[in-house]
């Protein structure tokens, strides 16, 4: 946050809704960094302007959920946190959408009037939802991969488990969470785990 106004990257492929958005979120003194309408000019926009915040449409125009791939690489390569914003409602959709993208949070387009505070919460810190989603990832993981996991963060732990059978564990997060290393973990789950 720069002078303590939030910055947003909004990535929506309607243009009426996307300039509702920025009215919106400039009145309630968030300040837009952006607005972009496809997903690979999405991943560029957040890398160029470092919002603290990307709205990301999860169906950007007739390409499927490719906002869940932009929602992921954004996170992985910027410091932004990510808010899905759909009018999609099925709780199987939103799940996977959070969960594969990493996002922070979600706004359904239907309670469109809760953007500006969750994007406010959102800048700000840790919000239940975020907690949820991370349970909700971890939970693909069993006891032993946690607790690599856990490891990998930084926590003290001593694992009775040999460091080839660590090593084999932390493979197998990582292929399960779609990751290519420790780094990548630390980036997306820190504060959180």
């Amino acid at each position: 946050m720069e002078n303590g106004k939030v910055r947003v990257l909004i990535v929506e492929d309607d243009p009426d809704f996307c300039f509702l958005i920025e009215k919106t979120l400039c009145a309630a003194g968030i300040e837009i960094t952006g607005s972009v309408s496809d997903a690979s000019g999405a991943v560029e926009a957040a890398v160029q302007t470092h919002p603290d915040v990307v709205l990301m449409d999860l169906c950007l125009a007739d390409s499927g959920l490719d906002g869940i791939k932009a929602g992921k690489e954004i996170r992985l390569n910027t410091d932004a946190k990510l808010i899905i914003l759909t009018s999609y409602e099925a709780p199987d959709i939103i799940r996977n959408a959070c969960c594969r993208s990493f996002a922070s949070g979600y706004v359904f387009k239907s309670q469109f009037e809760l953007l500006p505070e969750t994007v406010k919460s959102v800048a700000k810190g840790h919000i239940p939802q975020e907690y949820m989603i991370v349970s909700l990832i971890l939970s693909e993981l069993s006891v032993a991969e946690r607790s690599v996991l856990e490891l990998l963060m930084g926590k003290d732990l001593k694992l009775q488990s040999s460091p080839k059978t660590i090593s084999n564990q932390k493979n197998n997060l990582l292929k399960k969470l779609g990751l290519s290393g420790a780094g990548e973990l630390r980036h997306l789950f820190n504060g959180l785990i």
